[in-house]
């Protein structure tokens, strides 16, 4: 395969492999890394990619796939990730606090749960992987997975009950 059919072929999934990265890993410098590499594999390998009938789904897997192995390395922590909420438009400053207050809280309670429930949550819950893609980066099993993100749900409700309450006393 000569650069120009490369470039036809794979160039046109940039935006959506980079959007996959990003929402699997959570960091736009990262993502971009993970692409540029994917793009490097790819290239690599260019004279057995025309047997491939579908040049997105193969680039798709191989970019979920680098992320997962990513994401299990040593190398890549979920602590270098950082949670960005939305911004919370047409509120007051006071309800504005509230709910950043609301958000660090939660973001603490997640800090201290058990290492393996915290993994589970930040990629269920936060990046919205499926349960598929979460038992590729533990290596649980689908209801190891769903015992524990249970559990860790039913601590962050409690913990955080117990905040809010003890909260709405001190005001």
């Amino acid at each position: 395969m000569d650069a120009e059919s490369f470039k036809k072929e794979f160039l046109p999934y940039h935006r959506k492999l980079y959007c996959i990265a990003y929402r699997l890993l959570e960091n736009a410098a990262d993502a971009e890394d993970l692409v540029q590499e994917a793009y490097l594999k790819l290239w690599d390998k260019r004279e057995g990619l025309a047997i491939i009938s579908n040049p997105e789904a193969f680039s798709v897997t191989l970019v979920k796939n680098m992320c997962f192995d990513l994401l299990r390395s040593g190398k890549y922590t979920l602590s270098r990730q950082s949670v960005e909420l939305a911004e919370v438009h047409n509120m007051s400053q006071a309800d504005n606090f509230e709910v950043r207050d609301e958000a660090q809280q939660v973001r603490h309670i997640i800090a201290h749960l058990p290492v393996q429930q915290q993994k589970i949550v930040t990629l269920r819950d936060v990046k919205g992987c499926s349960y598929e893609e979460i038992e590729q980066v533990t290596g649980l099993n689908a209801t190891n997975v769903r015992v524990l993100l249970s559990r860790a749900r039913k601590k962050i409700r409690e913990e955080f009950n117990k905040w809010s309450n003890y909260d709405s006393r001190g005001n």
